[in-house]
């Protein structure tokens, strides 16, 4: 009886996940969403921890502390601009958890059979590359490694090679179980393996890779789910690995291109186009007070926020803006990229946070048709989701790629730091069209310095 009540409250948190799951779809239910993942979570949670095969809980208690006291911190101290950090961190956290219990398992175990070893080598391998590729992610995400991507002769062989012998040593394992050592060094296998397969991506493609991870990282938290035998593990981790395969390939089709192409392709290498061709003589900088008398006579403004908006935290100014041209009648939308920034949904969690409305947040799809009535666009800090190179040569990297069609517009205002390309490392025609105008300066203190300039105005 004790069991099917355990089972029956299992079967309620996965019913809570998937409404939870549900809720995630649309900006106007999330938060809901969000407190009914996190109550299914809590009941999972107690249900497990109640159960009598757990005798000691001085760790668990102690683990519970410390968990909360490293949450409470993170949520006071991490800024929103780095989110796809903390989240790279998360998936890693979660692979390498999943490592370690079924481990522990695999050694306290009475009673091996194949199922259990079988489960255990998916986790550890799984876990393994989950954490040490998260932790590749994070590093390419803070600046620590270079976010370029590394290539080398022969490299797609040294990974088969990490990748089969992992898999060969986890079916010698399973058919004889009595080399249990075995299992670490499959881990280790699989470490190197993660940390060859992410460092080997570049920058742009983060918002793919950490959709992967974190699906990754559900796969894992399954396969340890068959090695505790606990089904709400089984169907969490399932729901958070099949969610997670459905958006990376969403951000895949996105970008016009195959997961393979993502995994082992060279997206993001500097690429040997001249730029001189392009810009010479044809780029036009212009001034803030430029911006603001374009601005003064808009009927309709489209605002393009790109990662350099993440990194020079403009989103309050941007908010300013919106707030300023709306007073005067000016109608503003934002036009966002599926993958602009560092994660899936990075701009619309920044634009979220100062309180932009969601209905102003419009999706490629939707807005592109709209841009030949748009007086102003203003691009900030987007390259390659801006990059008419996509539709026009077919030898670029980004060929096929979706794009904001913003050159569309009757004025285009490019505000970045310099004409330095994208992570896809090509120059992007758009700086030097007729139609465009280039402001030169940090994001943040551009859009400040034009909303001065329009209420001095």
């Amino acid at each position: 009886m004790e069991k099917v009540a355990v089972n029956l409250a299992y079967l309620l948190s996965a019913s809570l996940f998937i409404f939870g799951l549900k809720g995630l779809s649309h900006p106007r239910t999330a938060v809901r969403g969000n407190m009914l993942g996190a109550l299914g979570m809590l009941i999972a949670v107690v249900v497990t921890l109640l159960d009598k095969r757990i005798v000691d809980f001085s760790v668990i208690i102690a683990g519970l502390i410390l968990g909360a006291i490293i949450g409470t911190f993170l949520a006071l101290k991490v800024e929103m601009t780095a989110m796809p950090q903390l989240v790279a961190i998360f998936n890693g956290l979660g692979g390498g958890a999943s490592t370690l219990v079924a481990g522990s398992a695999l050694y306290e175990s009475p009673s091996i059979d194949k199922l259990f070893l079988s489960a255990s080598v998916a986790s550890g391998i799984v876990g393994a590359v989950t954490f040490f590729g998260s932790m590749v992610a994070f590093g390419k995400l803070q600046g620590l490694i270079n976010e370029r991507p590394l290539r080398y002769p022969g490299e797609q062989v040294v990974k088969a090679l990490f990748g089969l012998s992992a898999l060969g040593l986890g079916a010698y394992l399973v058919a004889s179980p009595e080399n249990l050592g075995l299992y670490w060094l499959i881990v280790a296998l699989s470490s190197v393996l993660g940390v060859l397969l992410t460092i080997a991506i570049g920058g742009a493609d983060m918002p793919v890779v950490i959709a992967l991870l974190n699906s990754y990282s559900g796969l894992a938290a399954a396969a340890t789910g068959f090695v505790l035998q606990n089904n709400a593990l089984i169907i969490s981790g399932s729901l958070v690995g099949a969610s997670g395969i459905i958006l990376t390939n969403l951000m895949c089709k996105a970008m016009n291109r195959s997961l393979l192409n993502v995994l082992f392709g060279g997206f993001g290498e500097v690429a040997q186009t001249s730029e001189e061709d392009i810009y010479a003589g044809k780029v036009k900088a212009t001034s803030p007070e430029e911006v603001a008398l374009l601005l003064e006579g808009a009927r309709r403004v489209v605002i393009v926020p790109g990662y350099g908006m993440a990194v020079a935290q403009a989103q309050y100014a941007v908010r300013d803006l919106y707030n300023l041209l709306e007073s005067k009648s000016v109608e503003v939308e934002f036009a966002i990229h599926p993958v602009a920034g560092r994660m899936p949904g990075h701009m619309n969690v920044l634009l979220a946070e100062v309180d932009i409305p969601y209905e102003k947040m419009k999706e490629l799809e939707e807005v592109n048709p709209t841009f030949e009535q748009t007086d102003v666009v203003i691009v900030i800090g987007a390259n390659d989701v801006v990059n008419p190179l996509a539709q026009t040569d077919p030898k670029s990297p980004i060929a096929g790629m979706p794009v904001l069609e913003v050159w569309k517009a009757k004025t285009v205002v490019v505000i970045k730091r310099s004409l330095s390309p994208g992570f896809a490392g090509i120059p992007n025609p758009l700086f030097a069209m007729d139609n465009t105008l280039m402001l030169f300066a940090d994001a943040k203190k551009a859009v400040q310095e034009i909303v001065n300039a329009l209420k001095e105005g």
